[in-house]
């Protein structure tokens, strides 16, 4: 069974073609600049291309996508019918789903009003499936979304304190996010533990641009940094993470900005870019903190400060933890950060080998033999948890 997943951005698709018979990855690529120009970059096997077609919109890219699946020669696929389903990731589902679900009309419509929780979220993902519903008629969709892996939380997570009728109302309430990454790496997690899902207690970090942490509990997310919107929790690379509310009306009044001009400045220009002024990049930030620059050594110390204080709550929130998982791009190649964080939770018994922390590019323990709480880097793959959830959906 051939399956393709497809994660549209507002100006890019990301997609992995997988043989589900062994899950074997036949090709992937990345069709960016949309609605600007168009590049793609496409890899099947060892061979590797680059492009520029035009794609003046999103059903534009998902034709240079079927071209190249298609291309001869370059091609793995003879013909488009071979896709047996397309697996979509959606950002956010609210209270709607708490699984993946295939697509018809009333989850295209339930996916529409989450638009305005997740504005820079949905409606691309909504987007792609609009497409691949246009040009691949007939083929089964799904609809995976970050948010399901975390309504497993209680009321006591996931409730902000203010009057219980906006939460009735509004469904303003904490939703959490990265949950399909959060799942594929606790339950990776277990199995390096040797022990069932369902009976570990694991802390998972997920750091990259966008970053969170989750708490799970025998198999459950019972709580997880990012909230109502993908905004709230940690400090990231361009999103200012918890700050007191009050600081709203205070910049509109000191600043002249309005509620949407802040929001701009909260989620593109606020964390360790606006902290450092150097990038958002952290690669760029440990450069200049090697150089010197105090203002980025800051911005990091201020990310390692909060990711440890997220992983304390939860240890806390479950009476313990059995594992610390680092996953996405700066959790899976940066040996300093998982050195820094885990610096400040000695108190759990966590002593990071640096022999082990050295390593890069594969799954492994990165914690000394004795540790009482052990740490792990596992790269996640959130491609093959949508691919699987999907296969599931069409065998049923």
């Amino acid at each position: 069974m051939k399956i393709l997943v497809i994660n549209c951005g507002s100006s890019s698709l990301k997609y992995q073609l997988l043989d589900m018979e062994g899950e074997k990855l036949l090709a992937k690529g990345l069709c960016e600049r949309i609605g600007i120009d168009g590049r793609l970059k496409h890899e099947s096997g060892s061979a590797e291309h680059e492009t520029e077609p035009p794609m003046p919109d999103h059903s534009a890219a998902i034709r240079v996508m079927l071209d190249a699946l298609l291309e001869p020669g370059r091609g793995v696929l003879k013909d488009a019918s071979e896709i047996k389903a397309v697996g979509h990731r959606v950002v956010h589902g609210g209270e709607f789903f708490s699984e993946s679900v295939v697509i018809d009309d009333k989850v295209e419509g339930a996916i529409e009003a989450c638009c305005d929780m997740a504005p820079l979220h949905n409606p691309p993902n909504l987007t792609g499936i609009r497409a691949c519903k246009e040009l691949m008629p007939g083929i089964t969709q799904t609809a995976v979304f970050d948010t399901a892996f975390h309504q497993t939380m209680p009321k006591k997570a996931y409730l902000y304190a203010i009057p219980y009728e906006l939460y009735e109302n509004h469904k303003i309430r904490k939703y959490g996010f990265h949950g399909t990454s959060h799942m594929y790496v606790s339950q990776k997690a277990a199995e390096m533990l040797g022990k069932p899902y369902d009976s570990v207690k694991l802390i998972t970090c997920h750091l990259g641009n966008g970053a969170s942490v989750c708490a799970v509990d025998r198999g459950r997310s019972v709580d997880t940094s990012m909230g109502f919107t993908p905004l709230e929790g940690l400090a990231m690379g361009t999103r200012c993470g918890d700050i007191d509310p009050a600081v709203i009306p205070a910049l509109m009044e000191k600043e002249g900005l309005t509620a949407k001009q802040i929001l701009d400045v909260f989620n593109k220009k606020s964390g360790v870019l606006g902290l450092s002024g150097v990038s958002s990049d952290f690669r760029d930030i440990e450069a200049a903190k090697k150089d010197g620059d105090s203002r980025a050594a800051d911005a990091l110390e201020v990310f390692y400060y909060r990711v440890a204080g997220y992983i304390g709550r939860y240890a806390a929130a479950m009476n313990g933890a059995d594992a610390v998982v680092f996953t996405a791009g700066l959790g899976e190649n940066s040996a300093a950060t998982r050195a820094s964080i885990c610096g400040y939770l000695g108190y759990l018994g966590v002593t990071v080998d640096a022999e082990k922390n050295s390593r890069r590019g594969k799954a492994a323990e990165i914690t000394a033999d004795g540790s009482a709480v052990r740490a792990f880097v596992i790269p996640t793959n959130e491609e093959l948890m949508i691919a699987r959830d999907t296969k599931s959906l069409v065998s049923k």
